[in-house]
């Protein structure tokens, strides 16, 4: 899987554990390995900019998702995945601290951007959650992600309760 990790932000961040946590997402959900993904990591002006721009809202938000080629996930196990662009995902580290320092199982920076990422790539694959069956679905699937990642990588506890705003 290609997958580019740029940070345009200015802040330190784990580009590392991005790359990784997306890669272990997308093999997760079984999309084809010459599949390609880019994230962007932006200050919170370039983010707002995407923002008014693209959902006509004010403000920063945590994460945006750009698919490409609308690429799903295979209906089936037998089913060969298709190959393609993903998209971007664009994450805001500024954000993604403030959230999660008030989130009710408070969480660092880096932990934060890694569930964005994770809720960037299920947007990517067309999950949402705007419908109550949609969040369900979307969130418990990111959890399950999350979880099994930092199980893998040997992190204690459970992945910071879903806190994006997008």
């Amino acid at each position: 899987m290609a997958i580019d990790v740029n940070n345009e932000s200015g802040r330190e961040v784990d580009e590392q554990a991005i790359l990784d946590i997306a890669r272990y997402a997308l093999t997760r959900m079984r999309i084809h390995p010459l599949s390609e993904l880019s994230v962007i990591v932006v200050d919170s002006d370039a983010m707002e900019q995407l923002h008014i721009q693209w959902m006509d809202l004010p403000g920063p938000t945590d994460v945006m998702s750009f698919p490409m080629d609308e690429l799903r996930p295979p209906e089936r196990d037998e089913d060969e995945p298709p190959e393609g662009l993903l998209g971007d995902i664009v994450l805001c580290p500024e954000v993604a601290e403030r959230q999660g320092a008030d989130a009710p199982t408070q969480h660092s920076m880096d932990e934060e951007l890694q569930l964005l990422t994770v809720h960037g790539v299920l947007h990517l694959l067309g999950y949402d959650h705007e419908e109550p069956g949609e969040k369900a679905e979307m969130f418990g699937l990111q959890s399950a992600i999350v979880d099994g990642w930092r199980a893998e990588h040997g992190l204690e506890g459970p992945s910071p309760a879903p806190t994006t705003t997008s």
